[in-house]
């Protein structure tokens, strides 16, 4: 477990931002009705790709509650996220994509990832975790439910 929680951010807003899939469904991640955790990965980064289940489990422990949006920052987009969503068989997420990883350079100057952001149902931030993190861990839902009721 190398992120912590970080709060010093805490009060941002979501950005105005399109992220599409695949079939080029789109999504603006701005105009979601209620709680998102919000996860920046690639296929190529480790941390990222031991996360994606935790995170596709984590999406179902809080299903109706929080709404877990990953999106990723490969450069190759479809080309690399389509074949690993369907090695990971993930059952919650949806592969949304940043092929100019536009969204990490918003969020961190050096574009570091894995990022996760969580922010309540007004949009604006709770608190991010910058590296690899268990979101697999039940203490992970309580941290999610907690934060969110204090707002």
């Amino acid at each position: 477990m190398g992120g912590k929680v970080d709060r010093s951010f805490a009060g941002t807003a979501v950005p105005e931002f399109i992220v599409a899939d695949p079939e080029g469904k789109t999504l603006n991640l701005a105009a979601q009705d209620g709680p998102v955790l919000l996860n920046l990965w690639a296929t190529w980064c480790a941390p990222c790709v031991k996360e994606m289940p935790q995170l596709d489990a984590l999406a179902g422990t809080l299903e109706g509650e929080v709404k877990v949006i990953t999106v990723s920052q490969d450069i190759r987009g479809a080309e690399a996220v389509t074949p690993f969503f369907a090695k990971g068989g993930y059952k919650r997420l949806e592969p949304w994509l940043d092929a100019d990883a536009a969204l990490s350079g918003q969020f961190t100057p050096e574009g570091a990832l894995p990022l996760t952001i969580l922010f309540d149902a007004s949009g604006k931030e709770v608190w991010r975790v910058a590296g690899g993190y268990d979101w697999g861990s039940p203490e992970t839902a309580k941290l999610i439910r907690e934060a969110l009721a204090a707002k």
